[in-house]
C-alpha cells in the first residue's frame, strides 16, 4: 500500500476505535435512544451538502429515495437498531469489551454473505488471518473483565449481526448509487425516526465532557468516517479496508485503559500482537470466483460505523 492508503487505514483504525469510549461518557446522563439521534442527526446534517452539491450522475437523494425500501432496511439495521443496543449495552459493560465483542463481525459477515449468495472465496492464509485475529481478540478479554450482565452481552450480539448483515443489503440493492447520499439519507431517516423519542426523553443536564463526546460521534466518528472510508476503500478495496475491524478494538482498549481507567490484564498484553498480526494474514487480497453482477456481492465489506 501507499503512505496515502497507510495514512487512511491508520486514520480509521483510530477513528472508528474511540466511539465506544465516547459512547460510555456519553450515556453516563444522555439516553440511548436520544444520543443515536444526536450522532445520526449531526452526521447527516453535516453529509447534507455534499450529497446535494456534487455535480457526479446519480448524485442527490432521487435515485436513493426512489429504493427507499432498501435504504430502510440498511438504516434500521446497519444503525438505528445497532446504535441503541451498544450505547445501551455501555451502561453495563466497559468500552474496552463493547469494542473487543464487535470483532466477531468478520466472521459473522462472512457467513452472511455466503448465505446470501456471495461468490467470493477466501484463501487459507486469510482464513488463518481471520483465525489469529479471533485468538487475539479472545486473549484480550483476559481472566476477568468484572461482572458483565447477559443481556448487555445480548445486545452487543445484535450489534455484530447488524453489522455484518446490513452491508448484504448495500451490495445487493445499493451499490449502484454513490455512497454519500445514501448514508447520508440513511442518517437522516433515523434521526427523524428517534425525534420523537429524544424529545420526550431530552437530559436535563450534560456535563461539558459529555457534550465533546456527543460531537466527536457526530462529526469525527460519523461524518468524516464515512467520507475517509470511502477513500480507503477507494485506495486499497474493500476486502482489505475489513482489516481495520481487527485494529477497531485494540484501540478501544487503549483508550478504555489510558482515559477511563479500565482494567489491564495480561491477555490484553498477549492478545495486541496476535490482533495485528492477524490484520497482517487478513489483509491478502481475496480471489473473486466470477465477475459480473453478483460480483458487487463479493466485495462488500463488513466494516461499519461504531
Amino acid at each position: 500500500m501507499t503512505r496515502r492508503s497507510w495514512g487512511l487505514f491508520a486514520a480509521m483504525c483510530v477513528i472508528w476505535g474511540i466511539p465506544y469510549l465516547l459512547i460510555r461518557v456519553a450515556v453516563r446522563d444522555i439516553e440511548p435512544g436520544t444520543l443515536v439521534f444526536l450522532r445520526t442527526g449531526i452526521g447527516g446534517l453535516i453529509l447534507l451538502p455534499i450529497a446535494l452539491t456534487r455535480s457526479a450522475p446519480g448524485w442527490g437523494f432521487g435515485p436513493v429515495l426512489a429504493r427507499w425500501r432498501p435504504l430502510l432496511a440498511f438504516a434500521v439495521i446497519e444503525m438505528a437498531v445497532p446504535w441503541l443496543f451498544l450505547s445501551d449495552a455501555e451502561r453495563h459493560v466497559s468500552s474496552s469489551l463493547s469494542g473487543l465483542l464487535i470483532a466477531a463481525v468478520p466472521l459473522i459477515g462472512v457467513l452472511a454473505a455466503r448465505l446470501s449468495g456471495s461468490q467470493e472465496r477466501a484463501t487459507r492464509l486469510q482464513l488463518g488471518g481471520l483465525l489469529v485475529g479471533l485468538v487475539g481478540v479472545a486473549m484480550l478479554v483476559g481472566l476477568d473483565f468484572g461482572e458483565v450482565h447477559s443481556g448487555a452481552l445480548l445486545e452487543i450480539l445484535v450489534v455484530v449481526i447488524g453489522y455484518a448483515t446490513a452491508p448484504v443489503i448495500m451490495a445487493r440493492r445499493l451499490a449502484d448509487l454513490p455512497s454519500v447520499p445514501v448514508v447520508c439519507a440513511s442518517l437522516l431517516l433515523v434521526a427523524v425516526g428517534y425525534l420523537p423519542y429524544a424529545v420526550l426523553r431530552w437530559p436535563r443536564h450534560v456535563t461539558g465532557e459529555e457534550a465533546g463526546s456527543v460531537a466527536l460521534l457526530g462529526v469525527i466518528c460519523t461524518a468524516l468516517a464515512f467520507v475517509v472510508f470511502f477513500a480507503l476503500i477507494s485506495a486499497i478495496g474493500p476486502a482489505r479496508a475489513t482489516v481495520i475491524t481487527y485494529v477497531n478494538p485494540a484501540v478501544a482498549v487503549l483508550f478504555g485503559v489510558t482515559m477511563l481507567g479500565e482494567s489491564f490484564t495480561l491477555g490484553m498484553a498477549v492478545g495486541f500482537p496476535l490482533i495485528l498480526a492477524g490484520s497482517v494474514l487478513g489483509a491478502r487480497r481475496i480471489e473473486p470466483v466470477v465477475a459480473g453482477p453478483e460480483a458487487a456481492v463479493a466485495e462488500t465489506t463488513t466494516v461499519t460505523p461504531r
